[in-house]
């Protein structure tokens, strides 16, 4: 696994951003969002990109497990690795209270599915979907959702269904739709942007 890690700003990193690939790609697919992100917060941001432990079926790129067919049962390790992984991050002078999560697609899955366990500052599923049986704990990290409404890969109703077991929209599961399919297109970073400032903010602000 090749995880990599940048900083954004110029000062010592007091937050960070994690970022979880979809299905088939690999650590370095999220990073220049991740990077944008982290720039245009204006946070003192570190900036890790995970990758997932399994090759790809294909021979290029990776999984988090196997999707097609979906390999369910594997699920519960996959969450239960990432998961260690995630805390043992926890370590570094950034604690978790101070992190988000941020995951595409099948890492999206990973990332709500994981982070609803932690005690995160925030997490954002871009394309997710809901795992089998995933039941998120009543007290969660406050949650955004962004969604195309043409996705033919992961329908919009995935997200319809995550916001219900989330306990519906309000001010801690927020939802965004956008004309378009399987992707995150620039004029979502705007409101991505907007939650990383209001959730890690007050934490930059602190003397």
């Amino acid at each position: 696994m090749n995880d990599l890690l940048i900083h954004c700003g110029e000062e010592q990193p007091r937050t960070r951003l994690v970022l979880l690939h979809g299905w088939g790609a690999d650590a370095s697919d999220l990073m220049p969002m991740g990077e944008s992100l982290g720039t245009r917060s204006g946070l003192a941001m570190e900036c890790l990109a995970l990758e997932a432990p399994l090759p790809h079926p294909a021979g290029v790129g990776r999984e988090w497990y196997g999707l097609f067919p979906p390999q369910w049962a594997d699920v519960p390790q996959a969450v239960n690795q990432l998961k260690e992984r995630i805390e043992a991050i926890d370590q570094r002078q950034i604690p978790l209270s101070s992190t988000v999560l941020l995951g595409f697609s099948q890492g999206g899955a990973m990332a709500l599915d994981v982070g609803c366990q932690l005690p995160l500052a925030g997490i954002i599923g871009c394309s997710a979907y809901p795992h089998p049986d995933w039941q998120p704990k009543t007290e969660r990290p406050p949650v955004l959702l962004i969604h195309g409404r043409s996705d033919e890969v992961v329908p919009v109703e995935a997200q319809t269904k995550l916001a219900e077991q989330l306990g519906g929209e309000s001010e801690t599961c927020r939802l965004i739709t956008f004309s378009g399919g399987h992707t995150i297109p620039d004029t979502t970073q705007s409101r991505m942007v907007q939650a990383l400032q209001s959730w890690l903010k007050p934490i930059r602000q602190d003397p």
